[in-house]
C-alpha cells in the first residue's frame, strides 16, 4: 500500500515569472542548514521469519488553521530548484534545510545500496521507480558505514513494509542517520525537466520560516563542480579486507586457486566492490585517497584498484598524481571515479555529463566482442575519448549515448570502466570484469 498520490503533475509555483533564474535579493544569514549524515550503522544478523511493519510518516494526522485534524499528512517540506521551481511534498526522515544537487536514478529497487553508496555524497538522489519502502531496510544491503547522500526524493512512500530480512522502515532508518526525505511530489514531471535542463542544485527544507525566495537564493550560490568530494567519503588509515560474497549470494562456483594482493585506493570504494574482488581470490589492503604512490608500491603489490567516488575528477588533483606515479608499474584497475582518474592520468580529459548516468539499466557494448551487458552506473563526468593518447583503446561505450564505459591499455597493463561491475544494485552481467583483471595480473606474473 502506498500514501496517496500527488495530484499536482507541474511545480507548486514559479519564483520568477519569465524568467525563473532571476534570483530574489534577500538574507541568507538566518538560514539554519541541516548538520552532515553522522554515525555508522550497526551491523545484526539476519532475520529467517517475515516481518511487516507499518511506516509512521504516512500515518500521522494534521492540523490545519481551521483547527480541524485531518487523518492525512499534509505538505510540510519544499523542494526548491535553481531554476526557480518549487515543489510541496511530505517529509520523512530528518529534518531541517540541506543543499545538493539533484539526480535521477532508474532503479527499480536497491534503495538501501543506493542510500549508502558514497559516489552521492553532495546529491540529492530521486527515485524514477513510484513506489519506494515497502521492502524496509537491513544490515546486510550496505554499501558503506553510512549515508552519505543529501537527500531521497520519492513518489510514493509505502505505509507498510513485508521482507523477511526486513528489520526498520525506510523511514526509521532515515532519522536515524539524519537524512532528509521527501515523498508525495511529482517525481516523473521532475526528471524530465533534469532531462531537458540538464541536474540542478535545490535546496530540501521543512523550515516553514524560510520563504521560496531565500531558498532560491540559496540553491543558486551553492556550487558543486571543481568540489573535492573524495577527501569527504575516504577512510582515514589504511586497513585490510577480507568478507567475501556471502555462499547465499554467490553465483561464480569456478573460485580461483591463486591469490592476489591488490591495494585499493578508497575515493568512495562501496563494500560490494572488495567482496568480488575477494571472492575472486584477492587480499585487498585498502589504503586512504591521498595515500602516496611510493608507499603503495612498497608493498610489492600484484595490482592496483581505484575505486569510484563522488564528484569531479579535475577537483582531486592529487588523486590523478598518484595515479600517474602508479600506472605502468603494476596493473591496475579502475571503476567509475577510477576510470575517470586514468583518464586524466594519461593525459585526456573529462568533462560533467548533461544529466549523467544513474541506475541499474545501462546497456553497454564491449566493442572487442560485440556483447552487450546491461549494467549499473552511477556517475556526472566521462572521459572525453578524442583527447586520449595514442595506445589507449576505449573497450565499452554506453549505448544510450555512445559515451566512454571502459578503457584499456595494454603497454601500461590498464584496465577501467565506467560502470560498476560489482552492480549492487543491479544486473551480474558485467561481473566477468573482476575475472579480467584477475588474467592481468596472471600475466604480469610470468
Amino acid at each position: 500500500m502506498a500514501a496517496p498520490p500527488a495530484t499536482a503533475s507541474t511545480p507548486s509555483r514559479c519564483l520568477s515569472g519569465a524568467n525563473p533564474r532571476c534570483a530574489a535579493q534577500r538574507s541568507l544569514s538566518s538560514l539554519a542548514v541541516a548538520a552532515p549524515p553522522a554515525g555508522l550503522r550497526p551491523f545484526g544478523t539476519r532475520a529467517l521469519s517475515v516481518r511487516a511493519k507499518v511506516a509512521t510518516g504516512v500515518q500521522g494526522a494534521s492540523v490545519v488553521d481551521d483547527g480541524v485534524e485531518r487523518p492525512w499528512k499534509l505538505s510540510d517540506a519544499r523542494l526548491v530548484l535553481e531554476d526557480g521551481s518549487v515543489w510541496k511534498a511530505k517529509s520523512f526522515g530528518a529534518s531541517g534545510t540541506q543543499v545538493a544537487e539533484v539526480v535521477f536514478n532508474t532503479s527499480l529497487t536497491g534503495y538501501q545500496e543506493i542510500l549508502t553508496d558514497p559516489s552521492y555524497a553532495g546529491q540529492f538522489v530521486l527515485m524514477t521507480n513510484p513506489h519506494i519502502g515497502n521492502t524496509g531496510v537491513n544490515p546486510d544491503d550496505e554499501e558503506s558505514n553510512q549515508c552519505f547522500l543529501g537527500g531521497l526524493i520519492i513518489r510514493n512512500l509505502s505505509i507498510c513494509t513485508s521482507n523477511w530480512r526486513c528489520k526498520e522502515t525506510l523511514e526509521e532508518y532515515l532519522i536515524k542517520r539524519n537524512i532528509m526525505g521527501i515523498y508525495d511530489v511529482d517525481t516523473r514531471a521532475i526528471t524530465r525537466r533534469l532531462r531537458e535542463d540538464g541536474s540542478l542544485i535545490g535546496v530540501l527544507s521543512t523550515d516553514q520560516s524560510h520563504t521560496d525566495d531565500e531558498l532560491l537564493e540559496l540553491a543558486k550560490k551553492w556550487k558543486i563542480v571543481g568540489v573535492d568530494l573524495i577527501s569527504g567519503v575516504t577512510c582515514d588509515a589504511p586497513y585490510e579486507w577480507s568478507d567475501r560474497t556471502d555462499s547465499e549470494w554467490e553465483f561464480k562456483k569456478d573460485q580461483s586457486s591463486e591469490t592476489f594482493h591488490v591495494v585499493a585506493y578508497d575515493f568512495g570504494i562501496k563494500h560490494n566492490i572488495m567482496r568480488r574482488l575477494t571472492s575472486y581470490g584477492c587480499k585487498i589492503t585498502v589504503v586512504p585517497a591521498s595515500w602516496p604512490a611510493s608507499e603503495v608500491l612498497k608493498l610489492k603489490p600484484d595490482g592496483v584498484l581505484f575505486s569510484n567516488g563522488p564528484g569531479d575528477p579535475a577537483a582531486v588533483p592529487y588523486a590523478v598524481k598518484t595515479v600517474q606515479e602508479i600506472i605502468g608499474k603494476v596493473p591496475v584497475f579502475g571503476i567509475c571515479m577510477g576510470h575517470q582518474l586514468i583518464g586524466q592520468a594519461l593525459g585526456g580529459k573529462t568533462f560533467k555529463m548533461k544529466f549523467g548516468h544513474h541506475g541499474g539499466n545501462h546497456p553497454v557494448c564491449d566493442l572487442r566482442s560485440g556483447r552487450v551487458d546491461i549494467s549499473a552506473q552511477n556517475h556526472n563526468y566521462a572521459v572525453d575519448p578524442e583527447s586520449l593518447p595514442e595506445g589507449a583503446k576505449v573497450t565499452h561505450i554506453n549505448l544510450n549515448d555512445n559515451s566512454c564505459a571502459g578503457l584499456q591499455y595494454p603497454k601500461m597493463k590498464l584496465m577501467s570502466l565506467q560502470y560498476h561491475p560489482e552492480s549492487s544494485p543491479g544486473p551480474h552481467d558485467s561481473d566477468t570484469a573482476f575475472g579480467e583483471f584477475i588474467e592481468l595480473m596472471k600475466s604480469n606474473r610470468l
